[in-house]
């Protein structure tokens, strides 16, 4: 008489217990739901910082581009159209390499007339471009 008989009874089974899967799943969804709200309002913002020192800029150098509320452009006080502030940016970075263009948008003024500027002072070849702006009061 053999002692463990019923060993050709034990059957595998061929189908997966989900249940631990399932419980560790809403775990996860329950600890996302708690923590995101906490990480929208949590953004610190970190700028890393630069070895070389700014250089500096000679304001001879630099034009200046206005946008004016009424749409109307100024180069160094100077009324133009894009085109013709285009053309006289490519003009004067020929004569200087090192050309700075300083663009002063209007507040109310929309973005895309801001992009156009922008955009025709890179068409130019200006390498150096900065923004003005009124810092908050």
């Amino acid at each position: 008489m053999r002692r463990f008989s019923d060993r050709h009874q034990l059957q595998t089974l061929s189908e997966l217990n989900v249940t631990p899967l399932l419980d560790l799943a809403f775990v996860l969804l329950i600890i996302f739901m708690i923590t995101t709200p906490l990480m929208e309002n949590s953004t610190d913002l970190v700028l890393p910082n630069g070895q070389t020192s700014a250089q500096p800029v000679n304001m001879d150098k630099v034009q200046t581009v206005s946008l004016h509320a009424d749409g109307h452009l100024t180069l160094n006080e100077t009324t133009l159209t894009l085109a013709e502030i285009e053309s006289r940016l490519t003009t004067l970075r020929e004569g200087e390499p090192e050309l700075a263009v300083l663009i002063r948008p209007h507040k109310e003024l929309p973005i895309q007339r801001l992009s156009e500027v922008l955009d025709a002072a890179k068409r130019a070849g200006v390498k150096r471009i900065g923004f003005v702006s009124t810092p908050p009061q």
